[in-house]
């Protein structure tokens, strides 16, 4: 089962680092661009080649400049993959040429959008996400409660994955780590939209996105009686079942399906 949350970690934070472990994420990002300042670029790499493998699965997000993605890349090689912040093709490929780590191309700015189908069919490329910050401010969007002003782009995302046949996208942060009501909305909008995944940036932020990307008892019973009278269907010759006056095919069938493999654990 893919990650359903991601920790941000900085990693010139040694203290933070030692307890990121504990704190119920899935994974971890463990950051070398915007978290961690110019001055302390050298001391930050020093940190995280001590740091890694990591003790559960810990991705590392890099600069995407030449210079830093070269050095950022050289100490990364114990980690799960790597983040490639302001991903866009020409970055990317450099990314290829410098790990053998799947890669998570994160889509924060106009032409790395444009470019979202490219990312997501390149090789190495295990899943895409979105960094929302620094896209809105490319493209002059200011957020409402709803979100709905970036509703094409995170689209974009979710199309551009199913087509490449890699895992759903993984979420942008929200911001307001003391608003656990409205991260619930927020995620769970990322639900429906196709998401499979989000970052935290804060601790707190961890179980809700986890229990959001979960599916509820009921959510997997139902799923499962819709798999089992399908199967039963098709096994007597029919197409299609029907369940409480709701035709059940093989497109609904598939969907129950995406319902089980979010189970922690296996189905």
């Amino acid at each position: 089962m893919s990650p359903r949350s991601y920790l941000y970690v900085p990693a010139d934070r040694p203290e933070m680092l030692a307890k990121a472990g504990e704190r119920g994420a899935d994974a971890l990002i463990v950051d070398l661009e915007d978290a961690v300042a110019p001055s302390r670029k050298v001391e930050a790499r020093r940190i995280l080649a001590d740091f890694l493998p990591g003790p559960i699965e810990t991705w590392v997000r890099v600069n995407s400049h030449p210079d830093q993605l070269a050095e950022d890349a050289a100490v990364a090689g114990g980690a799960a993959g790597i983040v490639l912040a302001k991903a866009e093709p020409e970055t990317l490929s450099r990314a290829v040429s410098l790990t053998s780590l799947p890669i998570m191309p994160l889509v924060e700015t106009a032409a790395g959008l444009q470019a979202a189908s490219e990312l997501a069919s390149a090789d190495g490329v295990e899943r895409l996400a979105v960094g929302e910050a620094d896209l809105s401010a490319e493209l002059g969007v200011t957020l409402g409660d709803d979100e709905v002003e970036l509703l094409y782009a995170r689209s974009q995302l979710v199309v551009a994955s199913a087509a490449a046949g890699i895992d759903a996208p993984s979420g942008p942060v929200f911001t307001d780590f003391r608003d656990s009501d409205g991260l619930r909305r927020s995620t769970e909008a990322l639900v429906r939209l196709g998401f499979g995944s989000r970052p935290a940036i804060h601790p707190a932020q961890v179980q809700v996105i986890n229990e959001v990307f979960t599916p509820t008892e009921e959510q997997v019973s139902d799923a499962r009686e819709m798999i089992e009278g399908f199967e039963a269907a098709v096994a007597a010759g029919a197409g299609v079942a029907a369940a409480d006056g709701v035709m059940i095919d093989e497109a609904v069938v598939r969907q129950a399906r995406r319902v089980l493999d979010r189970v922690p654990g296996g189905p």
